[in-house]
């Protein structure tokens, strides 16, 4: 067997491997969420001590992804996801222990810093097995992790309807998610620094490159995280539907991002990621008018599910581009997923602010207008097309580092 042929194929068995990788990232994250409500009354929280308490994920994840390419050039990408990934699983225990504000606030900090560490190494990886292929997979990789992320809260969902406590609900789950992630990280790639590379500074601001792709992703994540949080909202209390009809509003939502990242990869191989960036952006904007002049649930529910594939892909694309835009992947991809955090972080608060000053369509206007941007600024992305860099897979083998 010739040497490239064995290491394409170690590098398909790679792409499974962090694809299981992405996915039990998600189920962490649904596990989690779907517990909330326990969390809050065994921790004694209010609504609005609640609402201070979530920001902490997102604030712990900011501070801590620049630190992510430090610790790969450390112990090599393997180890670091390994141990990485490792911490996320295990940090899931952590909300569901703390008696009181405080120590949830602490906990979801560590919960939040994990995941975003975890999160910039296994997206790293996703790039480079991308490049090695020659092929989109970023989309996939995501849509992965929504899958994750659905199969974590439908057993988030059974554990609360039998009424198990939830401290024990998570650690069988963080159990048998951490021996999922060991297992699934031994088949990643291998990275190791070349001798001759630098080492990373332990935290390092972003380049300029990385902030333009993330202001790409901001506004996708901006879209996604008002949809999430206030379609259902929209639905009940503009519209005046029942609660069933406006959850499975927020239900179709994901659905659709899920779907359309699982089958995005084929589409930006074809058109490239320029080009579909713009497509979406079209039809996120088309989604967003038609939430705002819709006065009725079907045609709010299309423009929903329209939002839904309309930012489906970008996030993924955005990367993809990060982690060639630049001598230090992790460090660009750390960059876009802060900025990406943070537009998660003030979408929710942002569309409620606006909507207690003006009205939820108000709102959404701008959910819209930044939907344009996505049309507008696609271009950022053309430095990182996939489509214009094609190599051999002898050249892919070695990009930059060392198996």
């Amino acid at each position: 067997m010739s040497t490239v042929v064995y290491e394409q194929r170690e590098v398909r068995r790679a792409r499974y491997a962090v694809a299981a990788v992405f996915a039990v990232h998600g189920a962490v994250t649904g596990s989690f969420a779907t517990r909330v409500p326990w969390i809050q009354d065994h921790a004694g929280a209010s609504a609005g001590q609640l609402g201070l308490a979530l920001a902490f994920p997102a604030l712990g994840a900011s501070l801590a992804m620049p630190l992510a390419g430090s610790v790969t050039h450390r112990f090599g990408a393997r180890t670091a996801l390994r141990g990485l990934l490792a911490l996320w699983t295990l940090a899931l225990v952590l909300p569901s222990l703390a008696p009181n504000l405080l120590t949830l606030c602490l906990s979801l900090f560590v919960y939040g810093a994990t995941a975003g560490m975890s999160d910039v190494a296994m997206n790293a990886l996703g790039v480079e097995v991308e490049n090695r292929l020659d092929r989109s997979i970023m989309s996939g990789l995501h849509g992965m992790w929504s899958v994750g992320a659905l199969l974590g809260s439908a057993g988030g969902t059974l554990a609360a309807h039998l009424g198990t406590d939830a401290r024990l609900h998570h650690i069988v789950a963080a159990g048998v998610l951490t021996v999922l992630g060991l297992v699934f990280c031994s088949w990643v790639l291998d990275l190791q620094p070349a001798e001759d590379e630098d080492p990373p500074p332990r935290f390092a601001l972003p380049p300029r490159s990385a902030l333009l792709i993330g202001a790409i992703g901001f506004c996708a994540v901006f879209a996604e995280g008002a949809s999430l949080d206030w379609s259902a909202v929209y639905l009940h209390d503009r519209l005046e539907t029942s609660a069933g009809l406006a959850a499975a509003c927020t239900t179709g939502f994901t659905l659709t991002m899920a779907v359309a990242r699982l089958v995005g990869d084929r589409l930006v191989d074809r058109f490239g990621a320029v080009r579909s960036v713009r497509a979406s952006g079209v039809l996120a904007v088309l989604g967003g008018a038609l939430v705002v002049i819709g006065g009725h649930p079907a045609v709010a529910m299309t423009g929903f599910a329209l939002l839904g594939l309309g930012i489906a892909v970008v996030v993924p694309l955005c990367f993809a581009a990060a982690g060639r835009s630049g001598s230090n992947p992790s460090l660009a991809i750390a960059g876009v997923a802060t900025v990406t955090y943070t537009s998660g972080l003030i979408a929710p608060s942002a569309i409620g602010g606006i909507a207690q000053a003006t009205s939820l369509t108000v709102s959404f206007c701008l959910v819209t207008v930044l939907a344009c941007c996505l049309v507008a600024f696609a271009k950022v992305l053309r430095a990182g097309d996939r489509t214009s860099l094609r190599v051999t897979p002898q050249d892919a083998a070695v990009p930059g580092r060392q198996p």
